[in-house]
């Protein structure tokens, strides 16, 4: 079993780590599929070959308040869902970064046991993030592994609401020990094909599930997952994909495994619809921004801006970075190296008497300029992000004062370096968690558009 770095890993490594809790080893002495617990028979006794010797678990707290731990009435109760509506926040904000999550479907009023397909260590956060808050779902985690220590006991708890499941014996008790919680209106969630699947293929389901619905009168709910292998394939790595989550109706009592599983496969081939709907205009603008004149375009852009262009590089950025998220830190740098650059040789042509034309500036801000260099030197750039007031501005009055070139490349490269990694970031960011409407990106554009020529005339109005 892969070993995790701890609650700071980062998010292929979480995912890899969670996808344990579901996941049981192969039995290195029978050879068999380690369905959490013995693995009955079909129509046999529940504790049919549960005969191997129990796994010492220490059991954590428990408490009424713990992530994963029992669901009591009262405040107890209040706080489980408080944590679970949390632990779906969470995997909500990182599925959304690295593609987006869809759900369709709604799990019935009161407890239940979920069913899933499993193809990627990914699925565990995608099900905390589409199942709702109400149901406080649960997953069952390797008892020797994830409950041999406090400090993975909380990060299991914590994190994926994990709950201890022997492997080597008594599992099957484990999984019984969830009937009051059942009852009790909670959701527990298991993948009875025991490991993640090869290629796309559905592996054959095992009782459990359907063994401990029966036990507490609950429906099994079948649960179709696509993208989660596209998001981080067996042995792959993490890329962006939008993940679907297709719930469906529950299964009649006495189901049998085979029918589980043709529910399931039937959800998972109904939720998959194929890639996200692109619009060619993003297409062609991302091709831009990753391809060879993508970095010399920002900086182009951002060196005339310093000189006399009257559009700002973040507005370059805003286009660029949500278009194609994964280069905003690159374009953003580009940017702020154009800025510099061109910020210095501003202020060398203004100190030797050249005069740029500056559209859209007015007599009042170069006033003002002029005002916080007498009393600030070359801390006055730091006003610049935040005022209205263009760079280029700011360039030609330090070179008319005789402002030395080094100390300002200082100060610019802090205040203009503060700004233009921010916004190309945030846009950068916005792209990445708006992937699965990129079909609208022309709408975004005519927005973007429309509010920026909006904020321009406001401050060119208020500075006149």
């Amino acid at each position: 079993m892969a070993r995790t770095a701890g609650a700071g890993s980062t998010v292929r490594r979480s995912w890899r780590s969670w996808s344990h809790l579901e996941r049981p080893r192969r039995s290195r002495r029978s050879g068999s599929s380690a369905w959490p617990g013995p693995r009955p028979t079909v129509g046999g006794p529940v504790g049919a070959g549960a005969a191997g010797p129990a796994a010492t678990v220490r059991r954590g707290k428990g408490g009424p308040g713990l992530p994963g731990g029992p669901v009591r009435g009262g405040a107890g109760q209040g706080r489980s869902r408080v944590a679970a509506g949390l632990r779906r926040l969470l995997w909500l904000v990182v599925l959304s970064v690295s593609g987006g999550v869809q759900r369709r479907g709604r799990l019935p009023r009161g407890g239940c046991v979920v069913v899933a397909n499993h193809s990627s260590h990914a699925d565990t956060p995608a099900l905390l993030a589409a199942l709702d808050a109400g149901h406080t779902p649960a997953i069952g985690a390797a008892a020797d592994y994830w409950f041999g220590s406090p400090r993975r006991s909380r990060i299991c708890r914590v994190f994926a609401a994990g709950f201890p499941v022997r492997r080597t014996g008594g599992g099957m008790t484990d999984l019984l020990g969830r009937v009051d919680e059942l009852r009790a209106g909670r959701a527990i969630v298991l993948f009875p094909e025991g490991t993640r699947g090869r290629d796309g293929e559905l592996g054959s389901f095992h009782r459990g599930a359907l063994t401990l619905a029966e036990r507490a009168g609950v429906p099994v709910v079948p649960v179709g997952i696509t993208g989660t292998d596209r998001l981080l394939p067996k042995h792959g790595k993490l890329r962006p994909a939008l993940i679907r989550v297709r719930i469906g109706t529950p299964l009649p009592p006495g189901a049998a495994p085979e029918q589980a599983r043709a529910a399931v496969e039937a959800l998972r081939a109904d939720s998959d619809t194929g890639p996200v709907r692109d619009s060619t205009l993003r297409r062609r603008v991302a091709a831009v921004a990753v391809g060879r004149w993508g970095l010399p375009l920002a900086f182009t852009w951002a060196v005339a801006e310093a000189l006399s262009w009257p559009l700002m590089p973040e507005l370059l950025l805003a286009v660029v970075c949500a278009a194609a998220p994964r280069r905003a830190f690159t374009l953003s740098l580009a940017a702020l190296a154009g800025s510099l650059v061109g910020g210095l040789l501003a202020l060398h042509l203004a100190a030797h008497g050249v005069r740029m034309p500056a559209p859209l500036t007015t007599d009042r801000m170069r006033a003002e300029v002029r005002h916080e260099l007498s009393v600030e030197s070359t801390s006055a750039v730091r006003h610049q992000p935040w005022n209205g007031i263009p760079f280029k501005v700011y360039a030609a009055e330090a070179g008319r004062a005789g402002v030395p070139a080094t100390a300002w490349l200082a100060e610019s490269a802090q205040a203009r370096g503060s700004r233009t990694l921010t916004v190309g970031l945030a846009f950068g960011a916005f792209g990445a968690v708006a992937r699965r409407f990129r079909r609208h990106y022309p709408v975004y554009l005519a927005l973007l558009g429309c509010g920026f020529a909006t904020g321009l005339s406001l401050i060119v109005a208020g500075w006149r």
